[in-house]
């Protein structure tokens, strides 16, 4: 890179923002040009100190004042969605972390400003894969995904074909660690705790997607997510437990070729490609050492016990906003849990109680995505205990 790549990235005091700031810290590349968060205000005059980063966006007035005392007048303080939109404008490289269904301004706008997305917001994709469809076209826009299995689905497809659904490719498989539950049977399940749902085995991630893995409708959300990014229908995007985390997803070709890509179990080395890309940082997070034994295991995911999965693949197969009221319940339900109001075994059966009442058709509009997000909101809000 003859000039410093210009980084922002959004939802900064998050785990993937604060591992992003552990990618720039080690490379001398990037210019981190902008910033946002929702919340942890402290950390956020940290990062801006440290990284003497100009521009910053928050979702309040209250926040923007309290900043604005804190920071002087030497940093410029954005508010709310149209906030995030211009900082989005003013960067190469957007690194979209912010959790949940608010990062959807982010995912479009990077993408109607013709800039490079790195995607760490499964949701915003997944609820409105028609809608980003539509604006990946913008010259010069570009997403390339920081999960883990997406990253590695990204590195074993280079040189596919990819008109028109990808013909040269037999199945997209994704790696699960099979969370902290694996090998749960239903009498343990139905009293599993918060403590226990947030410890996962193997990656270090926020309590959202932590809890997600327990379900394995993180795996569910991914196979949406896959089948949007690589125009893969779901049908042919399998899942397969392998604790170790060392494949993180692997591509199987019509010849019968299968591609993996195996690393430590380290979110900043997908962070690293993103940015990077198409050069690799010489940062390695961690080797994988050859001359000792390695057990690549697998074994099929139990969708009995997590029904999560199969509830993912029927919203991809109804299609318009259905994958949208997947993810909003989700939402609803893991906040009720981790708020101790709902019980870890009655998250999925919230989302698909909620699922009853979609109704099928196309989704045309941003508007109607957010009403139909905010009606799944609701519903799911309404079946919670009182």
């Amino acid at each position: 890179m003859s000039q410093p790549r210009r980084v922002a990235v959004m939802g900064v005091t998050g785990s993937i923002g604060r591992q992003s700031l552990d990618v720039l810290r080690r490379a001398d590349q990037f210019e981190l040009v902008a910033v946002s968060a929702g919340r942890r205000l402290d950390d956020l005059v940290a990062i801006v100190e440290e990284f003497r980063v100009p521009r910053v966006g928050v979702p309040d007035e209250a926040s923007a004042r309290h900043l604005a005392e804190r920071l002087g007048s030497g940093v410029e303080v954005v508010v709310g969605d149209a906030g995030l939109v211009e900082l989005c404008r003013d960067a190469d490289v957007v690194v979209n972390a912010v959790v949940g269904f608010a990062g959807l301004p982010v995912t479009l706008a990077t993408l109607e400003a013709g800039r490079r997305l790195a995607l760490a917001n499964k949701e915003s994709l997944i609820a409105a894969a028609p809608l980003v469809e539509r604006v990946r076209s913008t010259p010069g826009a570009e997403i390339w995904p920081v999960d883990s299995e997406h990253c590695a689905l990204h590195q074993c497809l280079v040189g596919s074909s990819e008109e028109p659904t990808r013909p040269d490719v037999e199945r997209l498989w994704i790696t699960a660690s099979g969370g902290p539950f694996r090998g749960y049977g239903a009498e343990e399940l139905a009293a599993v705790t918060r403590e226990a749902a947030l410890r996962h085995p193997t990656w270090q991630m926020g309590p959202k997607i932590t809890v997600d893995s327990s379900t394995l409708m993180n795996k569910g959300l991914e196979v949406l997510e896959a089948s949007a990014l690589f125009h893969v229908e779901v049908d042919r995007i399998g899942v397969v437990v392998h604790p170790p985390s060392i494949v993180h997803s692997m591509v199987e070709y019509v010849d019968g070729s299968v591609l993996a890509q195996l690393s430590a179990p380290d979110m900043r080395l997908a962070i690293a490609y993103c940015l990077g890309a198409p050069e690799r940082l010489a940062h390695h997070w961690g080797r994988l050492d050859f001359t000792k034994p390695l057990h690549l295991d697998f074994e099929p995911p139990n969708r009995e016990l997590f029904p999560a999965l199969d509830l993912a693949y029927d919203c991809a197969r109804r299609g318009g906003a259905a994958p949208a009221w997947l993810s909003a319940a989700n939402e609803v339900a893991v906040e009720a849990f981790l708020e101790g109001r709902l019980a870890w075994r009655d998250i999925i059966p919230l989302v698909a109680a909620t699922l009853e009442h979609f109704e099928e058709g196309p989704l045309e509009s941003v508007e109607q995505l957010r009403e139909e997000d905010a009606r799944a909101r609701s519903l799911a809000h309404g079946s919670l205990p009182r």
